[in-house]
């Protein structure tokens, strides 16, 4: 996994049009609280006993010192943190599953909600825990066949991080709005600012399906159909934004063979000045390029075709069944449902708040660069919440790789994609 998908496992969405919601199978608003109601209802008073979580990264060292303030208000109860390196975390969860030894909360990437949710694995969300303030696409991660499980913990979406000083050097001076615009800058940093690439993009491999979905999603593309019922790899939209994809490696705009993705030397080097992340390379590209570098780069939303859209991404939480301590296990969850919990959250670990009312904060809002963040998150949408698409998008990686590396047709790429993918099925 290279450095800008290093949090690929996340998944989540967000629609930007009332067309682009249908295709994603978006609950309306009257829908979550109505797939709720067969939860059972939560008893009143704090919570006692003991609990186990389980989390994942950084997320998992950091969690410890937010759960101060719920150890606080809770006296009486107690919370173990175990931290799970991602690269294991799901054989760890299937195997925890599957032995009845799952923890009573965790943080559960959202392209394995489905998955999870097929193995009677989580309970659904009581009604208790509020969901109209959190972001739609989050929710869509957490929704399953029309019912909603868990909650949606943090939110992020990738966005194009580019040097404001080497495009101007190139004679342009505001971002670029459309595809024919993105190819244009990264064009020009070769040609008038002395970059290697214009601009780092992943040919192939573990996650670039991620990089390729925004360009599909924004020509009115997608892989499966509105009842995720059936892939739809095959479609002009598809195939378009395949080429497009395909063009940057074949005119040699982008590095068909990168060691490791872009590295923050690159960008702060101007060798490659335009790469397409999360907001976590921020403070990563800052260290890095040392005092005044901050001024020296911006960020921009993705660029549209059709309309602008973008990965969306995150972790949910979630409760699993067997827990033998559920009403504890909820008001955790509840806890970190809070629009000041998620902001005291963002300042430990700069994971972006899903609720809404959490961006108010100034301590989200002040900085410009979060704010593209938040406008792109509107427009931002999720991967489809089947249970076999981790299978899926490992065929689709194959495929994306043929594509960029060896010329491979895009229309056969998404041919021989939709037949393995019809081959693995939905998994419902």
């Amino acid at each position: 996994m290279d450095r800008l998908s290093r949090r690929a496992f996340t998944g989540l969405g967000v629609t930007a049009t009332a067309a682009l919601a249908a295709s994603c199978g978006r609950p309306d608003a009257g829908t979550s609280a109505g797939a709720s109601a067969s939860a059972e209802p939560l008893v009143d008073g704090p919570a006692t006993g003991s609990l186990t979580v389980w989390a994942m990264g950084a997320e998992g060292e950091k969690l410890p010192e937010l759960l101060k303030g719920f150890q606080e208000q809770n006296p009486d109860v107690t919370v173990e943190v175990t931290p799970v390196p991602w690269d294991s975390a799901h054989d760890k969860f299937t195997s925890a599953i599957a032995a009845g030894t799952a923890p009573d909360v965790a943080q559960v990437g959202s392209t394995w909600m489905a998955e999870f949710v097929g193995l009677d694995a989580l309970e659904p969300t009581p009604s208790e825990i509020a969901t109209d303030d959190y972001f739609a696409g989050a929710i869509d991660s957490v929704t399953v066949d029309g019912t909603v499980y868990g909650v949606p913990w943090y939110v992020e979406t990738r966005v194009v991080f580019y040097r404001k000083d080497l495009a101007e050097k190139a004679g342009i001076t505001e971002p670029p709005t459309d595809w024919e615009g993105l190819l244009a800058l990264a064009q020009a940093f070769q040609q008038k600012a002395d970059a290697t690439w214009g601009i780092a993009l992943q040919p192939g491999g573990q996650g670039s399906w991620q990089s390729l979905m925004p360009l599909i999603w924004s020509n009115g593309g997608n892989v499966v159909d509105e009842a995720s019922t059936a892939f739809t790899f095959e479609s002009a939209p598809n195939e378009e934004a395949l080429a497009y994809y395909q063009s940057y490696f074949t005119e040699k705009v982008a590095n068909p063979a990168p060691a490791d993705g872009v590295t923050e030397q690159d960008f702060v080097s101007g060798s490659v000045p335009m790469f397409i992340s999360g907001p976590w390379m921020m403070s990563a590209v800052e260290a890095l390029g040392g005092g005044g570098f901050a001024d020296k780069y911006g960020v921009f939303v993705m660029p549209q075709k059709e309309t602008s859209a973008s990965f969306l991404g995150g972790a949910n939480l979630g409760v699993f069944q067997g827990t033998k301590n559920r009403d504890a296990a909820w008001k955790l969850v509840q806890h970190l449902s809070t629009p000041e919990v998620q902001v005291e959250w963002f300042g430990l670990s700069t994971d972006l708040p899903s609720l809404q009312k959490g961006w108010e904060d100034k301590a989200v809002a002040a900085n410009e660069k979060f704010e593209v963040f938040r406008k792109q998150l509107d427009t931002a949408l999720a991967p489809p919440v089947i249970g076999t698409w981790e299978q899926v998008a490992a065929k689709f990686d194959a495929q994306i790789e043929e594509v960029c590396k060896n010329g491979l047709a895009p229309a056969d790429a998404l041919a021989t994609t939709q037949s393995e993918a019809q081959g693995i099925g939905t998994g419902a």
